[in-house]
């Protein structure tokens, strides 16, 4: 069975830092490309960030750009997303998910159960 669990989630002050992972079972984790997805108290989901299946191309909503940065082991099979100068509309529930291919693509098809960040002082 394909699993994410995702960790690192916490409250945190204005400015600060968290590092979220994700760690990979029951797949060939280096053969997909990954993205975390987050959803706000109260509003829909958002697509963060996306890595390819190697690690070496990286794409972000505007809003994150040069803050967050999305990056995974696949010795590991960990996905990981560092989020610096964080913000209150970064609070949100963070979901890491498995694309259907070595390439992002919209279509994610196994997803994790989230993990809650909140952003305030």
């Amino acid at each position: 069975e394909v699993q994410f669990v995702e960790s690192g989630g916490a409250l945190v002050q204005p400015g600060g830092s968290l590092r979220l992972s994700c760690a990979a079972y029951g797949l060939t984790f280096s053969h997909y490309a990954m993205s975390w997805v987050r959803q706000a108290p109260g509003k829909g989901l958002e697509w963060v960030s996306s890595i390819n299946s190697d690690g070496d191309t990286a794409a972000y909503v505007d809003s994150v750009k040069g803050r967050f940065t999305i990056s995974r082991d696949n010795a590991k099979n960990t996905l990981y997303l560092q989020m610096n100068s964080l913000k209150p509309e970064d609070t949100a529930v963070y979901y890491c998910a498995k694309d259907i291919s070595r390439w992002y693509t919209e279509y994610l098809d196994v997803w994790g159960q989230g993990a809650l960040v909140t952003v305030s002082s």
